[in-house]
């Protein structure tokens, strides 16, 4: 990204061939035509992969339909995971929720800013606020 901006700083505020600039900054005469016809900087994105725990949703799914608290050694050994099982345990987390239902004992956990509480307080004596500027302090009754 320091290249792209470096590169279009070179052409147009100096006015450097795009020749000189490839050879200044060590890349190819096309990087630096295609830094120049660009609009924004490069920026690489990977495609996902996806998860092994992909192919075997569907059993896993239909185990949990039928029995939701199953742990996940047994489920591997009935759909024959072959793999380690900290990839299925993980999707488990992700999924087992749906078939489960809710614990009414579970905890309620709130994300900052979702929930407000306003108490009201009337107190009995003044309260200081703040200085006013004669070096008093307003009282707020």
């Amino acid at each position: 990204m320091e290249d792209w901006a470096e590169i279009r700083r070179l052409h147009r505020a100096e006015g450097v061939p795009i020749k000189e600039i490839a050879r200044r900054l060590g890349v190819a005469r096309n990087t630096v035509r295609g830094a120049l016809n660009s609009d924004r900087p490069p920026k690489y994105e990977r495609e996902p992969r996806g998860q092994v725990a992909d192919a075997h949703e569907p059993q896993i799914r239909a185990l949990l339909q039928e029995w939701p608290r199953t742990p996940a050694p047994v489920i591997a050994e009935r759909i024959g995971w072959p793999y380690s099982l900290p990839p299925l345990r993980k999707r488990l987390a992700l999924i087992r929720s749906e078939y489960v239902g809710i614990d009414p004992v579970d905890r309620v956990v709130y994300e900052p800013g979702q929930v407000a509480q306003c108490d009201l307080w009337f107190p009995e004596t003044k309260v200081q606020a703040g200085p006013v500027s004669s070096g008093c302090f307003q009282c707020w009754s």
